[in-house]
């Protein structure tokens, strides 16, 4: 992909008699690494560890704020002849709705940062938006060099949300088989059930050198026992693992002999290779109090009925997976007990099966149960997009009629919902203006909608965000309205104002008026 800004910002320091450094890799290595995860597995070592028998001295990379300073060389070059990993997506442009030059002139430290620090619990709109942003097809930054850092900071940006299965699309896009990609593969592959095809890559990759435990795993896998434990016994002679991961891998390969002994405690943090070996000595470890990402694991038939629905819970509300695996799981049996979880799926099914009988006072008898619960696990966007457009067909009226009015403006369809719609109060009102683009003309009924109609009757943004916008480095504008929309849950309703006014600015009406809509309708402010 041609990274068009470099030339033009290459010809201004040469006539200004300005020297560009030597390399963009330079300039990178000098700032050190700009992603940092503490979970992966380390199931490649680096190549400084490959001296020491394949032993890992350092492997794990430090967070972004501990990398030194974060301000970029005065200018750097990229070179224009090909593309570079860095520009990778799976979105093209025309889908994404995002420019080529999203990052225009941006510094990829400084957007790696960006996207490093932005917070995992936005609104849904906001999620989907930022989701979109790491997964789209764009120009590299202009100092990029090839290097492929913006790539791992956005893969691993993507597994902190639990998108694995975007995450894994990623790596197999870029096509390339370094330690660093080859690492994330191996866990995405793990918590994905794909455990064989990880330990696959490994063996037909001669030039990466997997660490103990993944050889031992992979061993163990192609039912090469033996080997197994003789490099189990070898390693910890060689100190090259502990005690403890003698006694768990070892336990792992032959269970049975340490039958009514205590289990190693499991390390802090846990990594997706320390959750599977766990799990295959029957000791699993739950995955509630671990990163998302680990809810993957728990969504194949291994795991228990009530187990795969609170994961797909989770990684619903964090948009990672679509609607339609809820509404599976939800649906696959009787509700084995009452309370918690039980409960909503009793509540969905009783709901979901009025749905399909098309009888108006059924479905006005399960609604707002149904959407009490959602509301408890804040899935009402999810929910919407099931249902939105079957209660926009039906005739409801009193409670149920309201609620089905808000899932409709929460879904696919709001705008032909606000077309049908009569206003029962002048917050409906507000809602229906918002939907139809007419924010900046209706009354505003409360100050969080005052904030909101600021944003559309007269956008106005910082001057550090409209140095952003003058600046064509949409990218970044896109992540700091984020951020400011997030304050504003918070509290701070001037970052309401500030967020939607720079989405607006930058293209993104769409998201502006679906995020607004959010804002009013679901219960989300701290």
């Amino acid at each position: 992909m041609r990274t068009s800004a470099a030339g033009v910002l290459s010809l201004i320091l040469v006539s200004a008699g300005v020297a560009p450094p030597a390399s963009a890799q330079e300039a990178g290595a000098a700032t050190g690494p700009l992603s940092a995860i503490d979970w992966l597995s380390q199931s490649v070592a680096t190549p400084a560890a490959a001296a020491h028998g394949g032993r890992p001295e350092a492997i794990d990379e430090p967070p972004v704020a501990a990398a030194g300073s974060a301000l970029p060389a005065t200018v750097t070059t990229s070179s224009l002849d090909g593309p570079s990993p860095d520009g990778i997506g799976l979105i093209p442009a025309p889908v994404s709705g995002l420019p080529r030059d999203l990052w225009g002139a941006g510094m990829t430290r400084e957007i790696a940062e960006a996207l490093v620090k932005h917070p995992d619990d936005d609104l849904p709109a906001l999620r989907q938006l930022f989701l979109t942003l790491l997964l789209a097809e764009v120009n590299a930054p202009v100092d990029a060099g090839g290097r492929g850092e913006l790539l791992l900071v956005r893969i691993d940006k993507l597994l902190a949300l639990g998108a694995l299965e975007q995450a894994a699309a990623l790596i197999e896009a870029a096509g390339s088989t370094t330690p660093d990609l080859v690492r994330r593969a191996f866990d995405v592959a793990l918590l994905t059930g794909a455990e064989d095809r990880a330990c696959s890559w490994m063996a037909k990759s001669p030039h990466l050198a997997p660490t103990v435990p993944a050889r031992i795993f992979c061993l163990a896998r192609s039912g090469d026992w033996d080997t197994a434990a003789l490099t189990i016994r070898t390693s910890e002679a060689l100190g090259q693992i502990s005690a403890d991961q003698a006694t768990l891998l070892s336990r792992f390969l032959d269970p049975d002999l340490y039958e009514g002994e205590p289990v190693p405690p499991a390390p802090d943090p846990v990594t997706p290779l320390d959750w599977m070996i766990y799990s295959a000595i029957g000791e699993p470890l739950p995955t509630e109090r671990l990163p998302i990402a680990f809810s993957y694991a728990e969504l194949g038939p291994r795991s228990g009925w009530k187990a795969r629905i609170e994961a797909a819970e989770r990684l619903t509300r964090a948009g990672t997976i679509p609607p339609n695996v809820i509404l599976g799981l939800y649906t696959e049996h009787d509700p084995a007990a009452s309370g918690g979880v039980w409960d909503r799926v009793a509540a969905f099914q009783a709901f979901e099966a009025a749905i399909r009988s098309r009888y108006a006072e059924r479905v006005a008898r399960t609604l707002p149960p149904v959407w009490n619960r959602m509301q408890e696990v804040e899935l009402e966007v999810p929910f919407a997009t099931l249902f939105g457009k079957a209660l926009m067909d039906m005739p409801l009226e009193g409670e149920a009629g309201q609620i089905a009015f808000r899932i409709g403006l929460l879904s696919p369809f709001a705008e032909t919902v606000a077309n049908r719609a009569s206003p029962a109060s002048a917050e409906d009102a507000f809602l229906i203006a918002i939907a139809q683009g007419k924010a900046a003309t209706a009354l505003p009924p409360d100050s969080l909608a005052r904030a909101i109609s600021a944003a559309f009757r007269a956008p106005a943004v910082s001057a550090d965000n409209q140095a952003l916008i003058d600046g064509n480095r949409k990218g970044e504008a896109i992540i700091a309205a984020l951020d400011s929309i997030g304050r504003g849950v918070h509290g701070d309703l001037r970052g309401v104002t500030e967020g939607l006014s720079l989405l607006r600015l930058v293209g993104q009406e769409n998201v502006a008026r679906r995020t607004a809509l959010e804002l009013m309708i679901l219960e989300r402010r701290g």
